[in-house]
């Protein structure tokens, strides 16, 4: 999720019945992209758990499920402003409040419960963002930070007995991030910076070797200023890079970047809306879940969820 204060935006609609490339770079313009939701008040923050997309808008205060015939609301916190969701090992589900600055709980029947509002050490939570699972029952989260000029963001980690700690701070807009298939790497988006960047995870989650992994202005040899937001890895080790565009009418609108482990570009995917901040796999990984924003200058952010085919 990136969110900023807008310049010179107006609404914006794209077109949802057809891909484009947007740039000489490789582009694949797969057929059979469908739009799921077409009225998601910014749509954010995807995962696939149990049968289900579980997704969240922002601008409705709602986590959402879609079950491959229809979208319904799961759970409702007013003043939240929910970014992402996560199940966790035991049975619940945690939200992101953007807003409110907190780590939303929900029961499996998405019964609001009490949230957590600070670590171990007493640090709250300013722009509470995205969440990475490490797959051994511990859950990585961004706070986003004050923006601006600040360079406030920070990378906590939720031990399997809740535990909350800060393992990196410093981070100019911190948004998404992904754990690598061993277990060894975490990957963050730095947006404000327009690159990820990569730390070694060591035991009880301790993040450290913190490097630049890609750049994504030198990724796109600077056609326009890439604006970082979401990233997944495939079971192939493939990274997937999503982006909000803060302008309208610009190159690489609606690209998602794939690179491999040296941050090469291997492919791009594109999509007809102009954000394309965050995705889910399929389980059997040949689709890929997409939240996408084309209203980026005011409420309700209208946008979509689309489903498309990748491998």
């Amino acid at each position: 999720m990136s969110k900023f204060a807008p310049t010179l935006l107006v609404a914006v609609l794209f077109g949802s019945a057809a891909l484009f490339c947007a740039s000489a770079l490789p582009c694949h313009a797969a057929g059979g992209v469908q739009v799921l939701n077409g009225d998601a008040h910014y749509p954010e923050g995807p995962i696939w758990f149990q049968g289900k997309l579980y997704y969240v808008e922002y601008d409705r205060n709602a986590v959402m499920t879609w079950d491959g015939k229809r979208n319904a609301m799961f759970s409702f916190e007013k003043g939240c402003g929910q970014s992402a969701v996560v199940p966790t090992a035991h049975g619940e589900f945690l939200t992101t409040c953007y807003d409110n600055g907190t780590i939303g709980r929900m029961a499996a029947d998405g019964k609001v419960l009490p949230a957590y509002t600070h670590d171990k050490d007493g640090n709250k939570f300013v722009g509470p963002n995205d969440f990475a699972p490490d797959g051994h029952g511990g859950i990585y989260f961004t706070t986003s930070g004050s923006h601006g000029d600040a360079i406030d963001g920070k990378v906590f980690y939720i031990a399997a007995d809740a535990t909350i700690s800060l393992e990196a701070g410093d981070v100019h807009n911190a948004n998404g991030l992904a754990v690598s298939r061993d277990g060894k790497i975490l990957y963050l988006v730095e947006t404000d910076e327009n690159r990820l960047l990569k730390f070694k995870i060591g035991a009880g989650g301790s993040l450290s070797d913190r490097r630049i992994f890609v750049n994504l202005d030198d990724l796109t040899h600077h056609v326009v200023h890439i604006w970082p937001d979401g990233v997944k890895i495939d079971s192939r080790g493939e990274i997937y890079i999503g982006q909000s565009a803060r302008d309208l009418n610009v190159p690489l609108a609606g690209v998602i970047f794939i690179v491999d482990a040296d941050g090469k570009l291997l492919r791009q995917l594109t999509l007809p809306s102009l954000q394309v901040p965050n995705f889910a796999f399929s389980p059997d990984e040949k689709t890929l879940y997409v939240t996408a924003v084309d209203q980026i200058d005011k409420s309700p952010y209208m946008g979509k969820l689309y489903s498309m085919p990748i491998h």
